[in-house]
């Protein structure tokens, strides 16, 4: 069970970095269209936040991504890879070990 357990913990660890990335991306246009003010204290607080959780992410791949002008891919890319690949991943991972113990 205690497989399970780590299977469901690191499924939420994803769920919650997805819905930073979402959040970091959409604060990031609503800061360059200036619908958000970036002097704000808390604004500029929570945008620091999420770039110091996201960024680390997005920088490797954007480094691999060809450029295409101001559109940034990276956070699609990030996205795709890991609903398409790591948790299927996860959930192979999760059966294998499963089957293996009984």
């Amino acid at each position: 069970m205690l497989i399970i357990t780590l299977y469901n913990i690191i499924l939420m660890l994803i769920q919650l970095f997805t819905w930073a990335l979402i959040l970091y991306c959409v604060m990031s246009m609503l800061l360059s269209f200036r619908i958000l003010d970036p002097s704000n204290r808390f604004i500029y607080n929570v945008a620091i936040f999420l770039g110091r959780i996201v960024e680390p992410v997005l920088n490797p791949v954007r480094s691999i991504l060809p450029q295409f002008g101001a559109m940034d891919l990276s956070p699609l890319v990030v996205l795709l890879g890991l609903q398409y690949l790591l948790v299927p991943v996860l959930n192979r991972l999760l059966i294998a070990s499963l089957h293996a113990n009984f």
